[in-house]
This record gives C-alpha cells, sequence and structure tokens, in this order.
C-alpha cells in the first residue's frame, strides 16, 4: 500500500506540474471546447448536475455548467462537512452569491436545499483509461460515490485537461471509478470496462 500511496504522489505532483504549466488561455479554450461538446449522454429534464468551482488550475466545469443549466438542469454545488466523510451538495444558480466553505472553497449557503446529484462533474489532477483518477488525496469524492451508489445511479464525470493523462493510476480498493472523463481533445467512456 505504501508504495501505490508513493506512486499516486508522484503521478499527482507530475500530472499538477504538468496541467499548472497551461496558460491560461488553454484553460479557457479547453474548458469551452468541452462546454461546446457538452455531456456524451442525454439528461433527463429537471437532472441534478453537481458541478464544482475551479481552484487553481482545475478546467473549469461553469461553462459546461451554464449549458447544461440552459436546457434544463438544475445545478448543485458541493459542501464539505467533514474528512472521511461523503460531500453533501446544495442548490445553486450561476447569479448566487457563494460562501467561504471549510477548506476555503467557495460553496453555497448552508440555507440552500439538499440535492442528490443524479451527474457529479468531478476535477482530478489525474486520470487513466480505465476510469481512475487521482484527486489531492482527501478522498472526498472517493467517499461521496461510495455513499451515493448505494441507494442511487450517480454517473461520474472527470474534467480535465489532455495533459492529466497518466498510463496508469494506482487504484486501492476503495477508490471510485469514473464513468467518463471529458478532455479538450477526446471524450473517455469506461462504463463498459
Amino acid at each position: 500500500m505504501k508504495a501505490a500511496q508513493q506512486s499516486k504522489q508522484q503521478l499527482r505532483a507530475n500530472a499538477l506540474a504538468a496541467r499548472d504549466a497551461l496558460s491560461e488561455d488553454a484553460r479557457k479554450a479547453a474548458a469551452a471546447t468541452i462546454a461546446a461538446r457538452g455531456l456524451p449522454f442525454a439528461l433527463q429534464p429537471g437532472a441534478v448536475v453537481a458541478g464544482y468551482v475551479a481552484i487553481r488550475s482545475e478546467l473549469d466545469p461553469a461553462p459546461l455548467m451554464l449549458r447544461l443549466a440552459a436546457a434544463g438542469a438544475r445545478l448543485a454545488l458541493p459542501a464539505i462537512t467533514a474528512r472521511g466523510h461523503a460531500l453533501t451538495f446544495r442548490a445553486f444558480a450561476p447569479d448566487d452569491r457563494l460562501v467561504m466553505g471549510s477548506l476555503g472553497i467557495p460553496e453555497p449557503s448552508p440555507a440552500a436545499a439538499e440535492l442528490i446529484p443524479n451527474v457529479m462533474l468531478v476535477p482530478l489532477a489525474a486520470f487513466d483509461r480505465a476510469g481512475h483518477r487521482i484527486g489531492y488525496g482527501g478522498g472526498y469524492y472517493d467517499y461521496t460515490f461510495s455513499h451515493l451508489r448505494k441507494a442511487h445511479h450517480v454517473i461520474g464525470v472527470g474534467l480535465g485537461f489532455a495533459i492529466q493523462e497518466t498510463a496508469a493510476v494506482p487504484a486501492l480498493a476503495h477508490d471510485a471509478a469514473l464513468d467518463y472523463v471529458l478532455t479538450e481533445r477526446e471524450t473517455f467512456d469506461f462504463r463498459s470496462k
């Protein structure tokens, strides 16, 4: 397990360095390309799509979220309750004012309605062609997928840049696989793997 952790840490560091090296223009163009392509599946009317607020050099999901909202999706953003626990998702509209969450990440007001997502747009540090991702090491999305998928069908869609692809992510038993990864170059579908 230690070798897998070290390997994940090195893969994370390499992928984040490559992502950080992308220009702001390249990041904006990638987000626009993904938004123009849209999701690789049809959304049911009123489906809840949970996105995230881009931090650091993450791919910004806002253009895609705006497109999905215009097509009738209800939007939500995550809120962190505690380490080792699933994220909660609160209703969000593009003009809503956000509050600073416990980890310094903007999130909806605690007064916003809690929603259960049908689709989760997920940030990532790295991914492979088997649908495994490396996040930032907190396990929040893994816990959340595990918790939600016990009772609901939740589609996991990783958003990233092509440069974040790695040959293989060392996946552990608790790591949740994604259904799709969208990059500016390609749409990866992992459902049959």
